[in-house]
């Protein structure tokens, strides 16, 4: 019974955060750039281990229940992406286009302290924080629906769900990650970034449309 709900807290929640997004799109790109890759992982899992637990605890029935606050994130979400879209397009046209360094390492720590761009790694962590907390189908998806989800089983099996969609989100971020390196040779070719980040500003783009028709549907 126990590995059974643990199963199905993995399935579930990979099934939601497999799916293109913001987030997945910025997790692909920093593995390709391999800049700071593990802490970005890291970050990503973490978030969505404390959204999963959140949601467990019943915070996922407060959220649904406060319209104004879905509101305010939905067009905070919304104008994040749209700018965040507007920059892939910029770099996706620009004449100088961003080539695989090969030689780079997976993150700073395993730099030395006189090589880690301080302000570069506080940048790309704090898009990261955007990119999950600035996004409405965060709340909606793993704080709700695995909330409402994890709320039906009793006792300390609602844990064991909780267990199941965290451990899934760390397999994620961490694959998609490092995985990317294996694209490198594609990606060794300039044209290969303008491609990239042409579908990444289309979906940020349509991302931010969704977000914005959604909440003036509803």
């Amino acid at each position: 019974m126990t590995a059974s709900v643990f199963l199905q807290g993995f399935g579930t929640c990979a099934a939601l955060i497999i799916a293109i997004g913001a987030q997945n799109a910025f997790v692909l790109r920093q593995g390709l750039k391999r800049e700071f890759v593990f802490s970005v992982a890291l970050l990503c899992a973490l978030s969505d281990a404390l959204l999963v637990t959140l949601g467990v605890l019943g915070v996922g029935a407060l959220v649904q229940s406060q319209p104004l606050m879905l509101a305010t994130i939905t067009y905070a979400g919304a104008i994040f992406l749209l700018g965040y879209g507007v920059m892939a397009a910029r770099r996706a046209w620009s004449a100088n286009t961003l080539a695989l360094n090969t030689n780079a390492v997976p993150d700073a720590a395993t730099q030395s302290p006189a090589t880690v761009g301080t302000r570069d790694r506080r940048r790309v962590l704090l898009a990261c924080l955007a990119f999950t907390f600035l996004n409405p189908h965060c709340y909606l998806d793993t704080v709700v629906l695995m909330g409402a989800l994890g709320a039906q089983f009793p006792g300390v099996l609602r844990w064991v769900f909780a267990a199941g969609a965290v451990t899934a989100s760390f397999v994620w971020f961490f694959s998609l990650a490092y995985g990317a390196r294996l694209l490198a040779p594609v990606f060794a070719r300039p044209n290969a970034w303008r491609v990239l980040d042409s579908l990444i500003a289309l979906t940020m783009f349509a991302l931010a449309a969704a977000l914005v028709w959604r909440q003036w549907k509803y």
